[in-house]
């Protein structure tokens, strides 16, 4: 059987940064069309200034340059531009291992020493290249997700920023307990993501004015488990379908959808159970004002007591609102995620004018 050439994949953008224009011929000859296409940068400071304009697969970089060397570079990269999951390769002469270790606590993905063997510099390339593209898909997968969680909101008039604040809040709450990353992304991305079952609930339960008849309230409640099913398929989001399919479940065992009581309930779905009633006090609806803060610490600790939610991590909540009230608040100047402008596209096309119509 003969292969054929899949023209369909494009070529991997590679930002090569050397001083020297033989090193970047050298790279340029290694790395040829129609796999690569080479963009060159003599300094660590033209490069910045190229990637803040242009979008790249991978970046090769030089340690020894005039002006800012490539560990001050790689380092801009990450914090400055925010790149975090850009690859960074350096290729320089400087191969000791305190150089190495240097150059992988600034960001860099790997090292590459000169004088390089082609083979071995195209192989590493193109394993970062791979792992970036399985990253893209994953980052394009959750940004449609977090995208239609956003719309959910976008339909629901009464709750203002609830998703962004519910993401902040929810992350300041897991830092301060200990959580790990995963389950700090988790609680981000639940902000955004927990009511996204609604998607599935019909119009006519969803947006009824007064209360849900017995019926309606059964279709209602299945808007967890149909969230889950949505989330639960990407591997990076299992925490977060934890959070989506238990949000409304009880510590005393009489919430929804499966009854679960106690630590059967995941963490990550405890601690963002107490960040959404928190800001649902704390925040104006049609149907109530937005409580002080002294009505809002009485009614979470009644509700405590009454068995509603978890008394230790309760407890761990107050006690920043006591004491650091204003690090609830999220600052206004904060980076969002690719769903905001995603959202903001979809709502300037007017389609979105059509839920507000009686």
């Amino acid at each position: 059987m003969i292969s054929t050439l899949n023209t369909n994949v494009a070529a991997a953008r590679i930002l090569a940064v050397d001083d020297m224009a033989t090193n970047l011929k050298l790279l340029s000859y290694a790395l040829r069309p129609p796999e690569y296409q080479i963009v060159e940068a003599r300094d660590g400071m033209q490069a910045l200034e190229i990637l803040r304009h242009e979008k790249f697969d991978l970046v090769l970089l030089d340690v020894m340059m005039p002006g800012i060397d490539g560990f001050e570079t790689c380092l801009r990269i990450r914090q400055e531009l925010g790149m975090k999951l850009l690859p960074v390769i350096m290729v320089t002469s400087r191969g000791a291992p305190d150089d190495v270790a240097r150059g992988m606590d600034v960001g860099a993905d790997d090292y590459v020493t000169k004088p390089f063997n082609s083979i071995e510099l195209i192989a590493r390339v193109k394993a970062a290249i791979e792992r970036k593209r399985l990253i893209d898909q994953l980052d394009d997968a959750e940004t449609v997700l977090l995208s239609l969680g956003r719309m959910v909101e976008a339909r629901d008039h009464d709750t203002g920023d609830h998703c962004d604040r519910l993401a902040h809040t929810g992350v300041l709450f897991g830092k301060v307990l200990g959580l790990d990353q995963d389950s700090l992304d988790a609680l981000r991305r639940g902000g955004v993501l927990h009511d996204i079952g609604k998607l599935g609930i019909p119009d006519n339960v969803l947006l009824k004015k007064g209360k849900l008849d017995a019926e309606e309230w059964q279709i209602m409640k299945q808007h967890t488990e149909i969230g889950a099913a949505l989330c639960g398929p990407l591997r990076t989001m299992k925490r977060t379908a934890d959070i989506v399919r238990c949000h409304h479940e009880k510590w005393n065992g009489t919430g929804y959808p499966a009854g679960l009581k106690g630590e059967e309930i995941p963490l990550v779905a405890r601690v963002f159970q107490i960040v959404d009633i928190f800001d649902a006090l704390s925040s104006e609806r049609p149907y109530k004002p937005a409580f002080p803060r002294e009505k809002v610490i009485s009614i979470m600790e009644q509700e405590t007591a009454a068995g509603f939610w978890d008394p230790q991590l309760m407890a761990a909540f107050l006690k920043i609102v006591r004491e650091r009230p204003d690090d609830l608040i999220r600052p206004e100047q904060i980076q969002n995620d690719r769903s905001v402008e995603v959202l903001a596209s979809i709502q300037s096309s007017g389609v979105m004018e059509w839920y507000a119509r009686e």
